[in-house]
Parts: structure tokens; sequence; C-alpha cells
């Protein structure tokens, strides 16, 4: 797959190492509405500590990984995923919107199937690797990192992904598509449009050849306004 051309407005490593994620919800909500480095390094030693034995290093892709993914992947390969499924549920009050104006980014929630790609981390790289997704996915403890299984070319494969909290603040509960693509028209935030996130995420599943149908919905409700 073809890399996405440069855009200095999408999240970049730099600003991961630098917790820049951190201050853009300290800026935009308040200093406390994002996790430090403490609280961050205890999600991901309990992550850990659930890990099943025998599992590799496989990280579920189902929304911006699969098109940003800024770590290294060792190995990547389509996969199902079966009993969640991907869904604009999620506020963004600083990435893809503003608390004035939030946008919506992609969480799993329950029952259905979702089709993603599942990603390999070297192993050797594997814990550093994991310390900065934790401050990009875990920045406000929106999901909860989850083991799952994944039907990936004829085997299963345990995989790291994360499935969102209905407890928190920032999840929006099952939204008409009405509803998102009114957000959809307007929202922006530090790292760009939410048109923006839906067109990458729906190009990249095409290119692994999968097709969304909530998300081709999505973008043609879209596309009708706009038309």
């Amino acid at each position: 797959m073809k890399p996405w051309p440069h855009d200095p407005t999408t999240l970049c490593r730099s600003d991961l190492e630098m917790g820049r994620m951190r201050e853009l919800y300290a800026a935009a909500v308040s200093a406390d509405h994002a996790l430090n480095d403490e609280q961050l390094s205890a999600s991901l030693a309990a992550t850990l500590a659930r890990k099943p034995k025998g599992a590799g290093w496989w990280i579920f892709a189902y929304g911006s990984l699969l098109w940003n993914p800024l770590f290294p992947v060792a190995d990547m390969r389509p996969a199902r995923l079966r009993g969640l499924h991907r869904r604009f549920c999620l506020w963004s009050l600083a990435a893809r919107g503003t608390p004035e104006r939030p946008g919506l980014v992609l969480g799993l929630e329950r029952g259905g199937t979702c089709l993603g790609v599942a990603m390999r981390l070297p192993a050797p790289l594997a814990l550093d690797e994991l310390h900065l997704l934790w401050r990009r996915e875990m920045v406000v403890g929106s999901y909860i990192p989850s083991w799952v299984t994944l039907e990936a070319g004829g085997r299963t494969l345990t995989a790291l992904t994360f499935v969102v909290r209905r407890d928190h603040p920032q999840y929006a509960g099952k939204l008409s598509l009405a509803q998102q693509a009114d957000v959809f028209s307007c929202a922006g935030g530090a790292f760009g449009t939410c048109a923006d996130y839906l067109e990458r995420t729906r190009i990249a599943l095409v290119a692994h050849g999968i097709v969304d149908p909530y998300l081709e919905a999505l973008a043609a409700e879209i596309g009708g306004r706009r038309a």
C-alpha cells in the first residue's frame, strides 16, 4: 500500500515521543483530562499482565492505525474480528474536533464483525513501541485495551486492540448516520478533519481488499450533502 501524501497536520511519531497528545487535551479541556506517564505505564503493565500465554505482538488496526501506524510493522494481514464492530462512537475534543465543536473518531462496539488488518510489532521493539502506542490510543483513557482472537488467512491470531469505554465522558453512543454526517460536515482539530479521517480509513481498507458498508454509507451521506 502506498503511503498517504505527507500532511503537516497529521499525527507523527515525534508528537508521541514529546507527549503532544496530552498537551493538546490539557490545553483544550483541562490539565487533568489526559492521563500522565505513570497512569499510562500502569495501564500498559495491567494489559501486559493479561497477555495470553503464547500470544505474539499483533495489533488489530481498524481506524487510523491502518494508514498511520507510527510503529514498525514486521508483518501485516487482513483479519476478521467477531463480536465487535467499527463505529464512530467517540467524541474527539482535540485531535479531530474541539470542545466547542467535537469531532468523532472510531471505536469498537459490541456485536457484529469487524474487518481490519493485523499488524505485528518486531518482538525486540515491542515494549518500547507499546509505550508510544499508549500515548496515542490511551491518552484520555477512552478505550479498554483488549486481547482478542482474529481470523487471518486461515489461521487464528491473538492481537491487542482498543474497545470503546461506554462509561467514558467522551462516549458518543449510537448516533444515526445523519447525525454523524452533521458532525463530519464541520468538525476538525489539531490533526485534521473528521472527513479526512473517514476517507483515509475507507481507502486504506479498500487497499487491503476490504469494503466496509457502514463507512461507504457514511461517505455517501456526506458526499450527497456536498453535492
